[in-house]
């Protein structure tokens, strides 16, 4: 197992002055860091302690750092290494559903979920599967992927909507969200017809909180989907089988923005920017406003700037 080169966590004030004293006894090198209340080195390791309370731990010896200093001194906890003993649930077969394209104007919807059981998280130590907003290389993405389709007794699916589908989809539906569920559902629904190929069966599935109200994707689930537990919370990519369902649903839709690119012969920049204000206006000066709904999803505010028409006032959003 490769050795821990970055660390974070929260520290209180009383613990953060604890670790001041700890690294000053211990003859470690100040140094001026941005934004931080104090920072060290040694010849191994950077430690950063921000003003908003976050420790960065970085370097070849944070791994020893932290075994023996940080938890017995500091946080007085053993937690490096235990964290499946201390939290069995982690370990618990299960579902992680994951989308990737809601934000961005050109290119399709994509939306994955990925099966792991024990062995499956054992085997992805060490491969870096992370939540994929925190993975700026669509390399990266692409190897991460792949590893994850062939890791052996992990199941995936991916559904990839189109922007003529997506499309559609909205002008009925007339909500994100509801599409998102539809989506959602749709992925642990073909999932859990390939339960035969799962051992142990999923006794859950995790998926992000989108919308208000949890029953959005409870009322989207059809009859198999709705066999299993669905866990929705805020910040879900944080358990790992979300975190490989969202670099499965990031690269389907990085794949999928590439054949359009190809098919127009055009750069479709991701997200919402200037740059894909630019690129929108260019793609109806040079193809037209009909065509503009093959390649982006024609909802947002970005199609009328390209269209040359006026925008609807923003509407302030108040919570009920």
């Amino acid at each position: 197992m490769k050795p821990l080169t970055i660390h974070t966590c929260k520290l209180s004030d009383e613990q953060a002055s604890a670790l001041l004293v700890a690294l000053q006894q211990r003859h470690w090198k100040p140094r001026a860091v941005p934004y931080a209340r104090f920072a060290f080195e040694s010849d191994k390791t950077n430690i950063v302690f921000y003003e908003s309370g976050k420790l960065v731990v970085q370097g070849k010896g944070t791994q020893e750092f932290v075994e023996f200093v940080l938890e017995p001194e500091i946080l007085q906890q053993a937690k490096l290494g235990y964290e499946t003993v201390l939290n069995p649930d982690l370990l618990l077969p299960r579902i992680g559903v994951d989308e990737s394209g809601k934000g961005d104007f050109f290119g399709p919807l994509s939306i994955a979920g990925v099966y792991v059981n024990e062995a499956v998280i054992n085997s992805w130590k060490d491969a870096g599967i992370r939540d994929s907003k925190n993975i700026s290389s669509d390399k990266k993405i692409a190897e991460l992927a792949d590893l994850i389709r062939k890791t052996p007794g992990c199941v995936t699916d991916t559904v990839v909507v189109g922007n003529e589908a997506y499309n559609r989809l909205y002008s009925k539906m007339k909500s994100v969200n509801t599409l998102l569920a539809w989506g959602h559902a749709r992925v642990i629904e073909n999932l859990m017809g390939l339960r035969y190929r799962m051992n142990p069966p999923p006794v859950k599935a995790i998926s992000d909180q989108f919308a208000a109200s949890k029953s959005v994707i409870e009322k989207a689930l059809m009859k198999q989907g709705k066999e299993i537990q669905l866990v929705q919370r805020h910040k879900a990519e944080e358990d790992i089988a979300v975190a490989a369902a969202s670099i499965l649903a990031r690269d389907g839709f990085v794949k999928g923005l590439a054949n359009l690119e190809h098919d127009f012969s055009l750069k479709l920049p991701k997200g919402a920017s200037v740059a894909v204000d630019a690129t929108a206006k260019e793609f109806v000066a040079q193809r037209g406003a009909g065509e503009l709904g093959k390649v982006a999803k024609t909802h947002f505010r970005t199609a009328l700037r390209a269209q040359g028409l006026p925008e609807p006032p923003k509407t302030e959003w108040r919570k009920r």
